[in-house]
């Protein structure tokens, strides 16, 4: 198994925290999404059409988006920790959490948007940051209080970590680099910092990964 990710890249830490939970091997390739790599003409002809990392291979099943990756992980390795839980009302709960960081914050705050921002719509880089923390912030929001009305355990949802929490840490990891503030939220950052005490969370950390840049 191979996995194709950016060691900065938030959807390629969702991965990474779903492999190491299910302690599954894999070797690591990095695709450095700050010089387009990613759009290098033999990537995504031979790896993933969509431009994108994280992509995994599978023994020659190659899939993209992270979402899909961890479907399929879950599915084809179900070994616990089950990361989309099978009671229908939990599973539920924990997919409505997850669409919240990977559908209302990410898609609008990451790289590729906010390199648009800059080189076509010229913001300064004081404006690009009003918006990452504006968007950041109420999706936050959100997702804390879905916490406080329906969140368990340790974790957000029982005393397994699921989907919800392979989608959270790294919003909050890059929410923390960005410099965004994030008393608000005290139920997502009691289930971020015990998240990063795990040592799965830990092995998926962008730092530890081989192509950290400082």
């Amino acid at each position: 198994m191979k996995l194709y990710s950016f060691f900065n890249s938030s959807t390629s830490y969702r991965v990474r925290i779903a492999l190491a939970l299910k302690g599954l091997d894999h070797t690591y390739e990095g695709v450095n999404i700050r010089v387009q790599e990613n759009r290098a003409a033999d990537y995504v002809a031979t790896v993933n059409p969509s431009a994108a990392v994280p992509a995994l291979d599978d023994k020659g099943f190659v899939l993209g988006q992270s979402l899909a990756i961890l479907d399929y992980l879950d599915h084809k390795y179900p070994q616990s920790p089950r990361l989309i839980p099978t009671d229908l009302e939990r599973r539920a709960r924990v997919l409505e959490f997850a669409a919240v960081i990977s559908c209302d914050i990410h898609p609008i705050n990451n790289l590729r948007v906010l390199r648009y921002l800059q080189t076509e719509l010229l913001v300064t880089e004081e404006q690009k940051t009003q918006w990452y923390n504006h968007w950041v912030h109420d999706g936050l929001a959100m997702a804390e209080r879905l916490l406080e009305v329906h969140g368990s355990g340790a974790w957000c949802f029982g005393d397994e970590p699921t989907l919800a929490d392979c989608c959270l840490v790294p919003q909050m990891a890059n929410a923390e680099r960005m410099g965004c503030d994030l008393s608000a939220f005290p139920r997502l950052l009691t289930v971020y910092h015990h998240a990063l005490k795990n040592e799965a969370f830990q092995q998926a950390r962008p730092r530890v990964q081989p192509d950290f840049i400082a």
